[in-house]
């Protein structure tokens, strides 16, 4: 063990790692997901589970591996997620052609909570858009595709 005023001298800078991409990006995201969930509190559903039901409704009866690769999100954390909207009788999950696949739908009941949903998504994004303007939000959302693809370039 170092002497105390040694072991000060070999002490990281860790004020850097306050400009870590991650650490930034996951405040950044702490902020925006509680803006949306805030939004479509009155739908009863927050901003995963909404993005979820527009994946599933957009790519139609869609295999659990499909829907993982394209949220980004690793199965066993969409699973958890899908075990949620499914007590809430919003997805359906069903065996797949064979054992080792599931396939998740939206419901009926999922088309009625996403409809209700969508115009409050809808106010929260144009908030977003006011507040930073459409060059700078489409500037942001290319940034953050680049960042996606740099992240996943391993």
């Amino acid at each position: 063990m170092l002497p105390p005023e040694t072991a000060a001298e070999h002490e990281p800078d860790y004020q850097m790692c306050m400009d870590c991409t991650g650490f930034n990006l996951r405040k950044a995201m702490r902020a925006v997901g509680q803006h949306y969930d805030d939004a479509l509190r009155p739908a009863g559903i927050r901003g995963t589970q909404f993005s979820l039901l527009v994946a599933a409704r957009m790519a139609g009866p869609v295999t659990v591996t499909r829907l993982a690769e394209m949220a980004v999100m690793d199965r066993t954390t969409l699973t958890r997620n899908l075990n949620v909207l499914e007590k809430q009788g919003l997805v359906a999950v069903a065996p797949g052609a064979d054992r080792r696949t599931r396939r998740v739908a939206i419901t009926e009941q999922g088309l009625a909570v996403l409809r209700q949903a969508y115009p409050l998504w809808q106010q929260a994004q144009a908030r977003l858009m006011a507040k930073l303007g459409p060059d700078r939000l489409q500037s942001l959302r290319d940034n953050m595709a680049t960042l996606v693809e740099a992240a996943l370039a391993r």
